[in-house]
């Protein structure tokens, strides 16, 4: 009975739905922007289907335009196609489009806290906080360039280890870069054969991997529906309690020790604000939020890196004269007997625009996150009005991929060419249309880290390590084994042999 109640008020809103696209009009008479007729409670399911979302919206982009609205179940979607549209929303009308829509099958563990998901002003003084703390970290004794070359170092010892066998890099890069935030959100680093750091990486990629997959992308359509329905879709959610489990676990312990006049990390400094402002109603500083923002800082601080590390040392087997140039630009700029850092990435034209390719073609987030409308907001001519009805907003879809993949940005993009981040002199030229961290105010929290452990932790690893394949490169495919919420690479093995 209670499944078709469920259906039943699904079906009176997709008939809204179509009541209200059918007058195709908004504020001032503008229209919606066009897409196909959706059905009831279906949407355009029919036309999306769940197996590639992505490449069926870039299909209806070809008909409908570079702005146009699809319904994922009963949920309705402005797309934003192309580098020039999505710079027009997220850069020159970044205010209007700041707003965070709802991911279900991702974002239901966070229930609209933490830093990420949140919206207004718990949004504001969550995102305020967490800049100005990253900031100023370093705390303690070394700065986090210092804390990433010593963690390059670890990571070359482990790497060692592999006796030049073929292995699996995942979780041992996983782990190198999760030592990162794990410094700066809990104020020190796990060993790497940690029992407790071991299961929390794995829970990490695993989270990754299931939000990812096309059970997760029914969910998001039809949440209330994929709830009740058994799958892979609740393995995500079984893996958020447990990394939310382990977060609690090290908020009590860092209580017990807190000193409030010198916090030593992230968590510290919330704890320290969550006092201060004990009494103050209007507070977002709770329990929930710290937890909840953790878990967004630890999640992307860990996963995005090491998934494009992973990616970019599969492009190096499949390419090996990339390889060699980038081994040459060490050798010339860094030598052996110092480790690479911050200041030799302006020496270093070839290998940054490698990493900056990197980027482009892995497309680690092809959707970006969603975002929603702050206002009713007039946008190439049509009207994306911030409510539907009662019920429902409207998600904005800014499809990063078509930024990074754009024909009118990126000659031949399908080919990875590090030469298009290079100028006629061999010096690292920017490109427009690059947003891998997304854009405007809703761009990355962690962007600067993230870029500086990109170049410390590749050109550490190459400058110890030459990779190898038993596959031959002309049968290494760079086909993502997952790519909706996020690229996966496909599952790989290497070796690293000593220089």
């Amino acid at each position: 009975m209670e499944t078709l109640l469920v259906l039943l008020l699904l079906l009176i809103v997709c008939c809204a739905l179509l009541i209200l696209r059918r007058k195709g009009a908004g504020s001032k008479g503008l229209p919606l922007p066009p897409g196909p007729t959706p059905l009831p409670l279906l949407g355009n399911f029919l036309q999306v289907g769940r197996k590639n979302v992505i490449k069926s919206l870039m299909k209806m982009s070809e008909e409908y335009g570079p702005v146009f609205t699809v319904y994922l179940g009963p949920q309705r979607v402005v797309v934003l196609c192309s580098y020039q549209v999505v710079k027009e929303a997220l850069v020159e009308r970044a205010e209007e489009f700041s707003g965070r829509a709802q991911l279900p099958a991702f974002s239901k563990d966070f229930k609209e806290h933490g830093v990420v998901f949140a919206n207004g002003d718990r949004w504001k003084q969550l995102r305020r906080f967490s800049l100005h703390t990253l900031r100023n970290f370093g705390m303690g004794k070394r700065s986090i360039e210092e804390q990433i070359q010593a963690e390059a170092q670890y990571l070359v010892e482990e790497l060692h280890k592999t006796e030049e066998r073929p292995f699996d890099p995942i979780f041992i890069i996983s782990r190198a870069v999760s030592n990162i935030i794990c410094s700066v959100v809990f104020g020190d680093r796990f060993e790497y054969d940690d029992e407790k750091f071991l299961i929390l990486n794995r829970l990490i990629t695993e989270r990754f991997r299931v939000a990812s997959s096309p059970m997760a992308q029914l969910y998001n359509m039809f949440p209330e529906l994929m709830e009740k329905i058994p799958g892979i879709h609740h393995r995500g959610s079984k893996c958020s309690q447990e990394i939310i489990n382990f977060i609690l676990e090290r908020i009590e312990i860092q209580k017990a020790s807190l000193d409030p006049s010198m916090p030593q990390n992230y968590i510290d400094c919330f704890l320290v604000k969550m006092e201060q402002e004990k009494n103050n109603p209007k507070t977002e500083f709770c329990l929930e939020n710290l937890v909840m923002s953790t878990f967004n800082l630890f999640f992307a601080g860990t996963e995005t890196v090491s998934t494009t590390l992973r990616y970019g040392f599969l492009v190096l087997l499949k390419y090996p004269h990339i390889q060699e140039k980038i081994h040459e630009e060490i050798e010339r700029v860094v030598g052996r007997d110092r480790p690479p850092a911050g200041e030799d990435r302006s020496k270093m034209p070839y290998t940054e625009a490698v990493l900056h390719e990197i980027q482009r073609f892995g497309d680690i987030l092809p959707m970006s996150l969603p975002h929603r409308v702050t206002c009713d907001t007039h946008f190439r001519g049509y009207i994306i009005p911030k409510l539907l009805c009662l019920l429902q907003g409207t998600s904005v879809y800014p499809l990063l991929t078509t930024v990074h993949y754009d024909p009118e940005q990126h000659s031949n993009p399908h080919d990875f060419d590090p030469g298009r981040f290079l100028d006629a002199r061999g010096r690292f030229q920017k490109v427009d249309a690059f947003m891998p961290f997304s854009a405007g105010k809703r761009v990355c929290l962690g962007e600067g880290l993230a870029r500086m452990e990109l170049f410390l932790f590749f050109t550490t690893i190459l400058q110890a390590f030459t990779l190898t394949s038993a596959v031959s490169p002309k049968h290494i495919s760079l086909a993502p084994t997952a790519s909706e919420l996020g690229k996966v690479p496909p599952i790989y093995q290497l070796s690293m042999l000593r220089r």
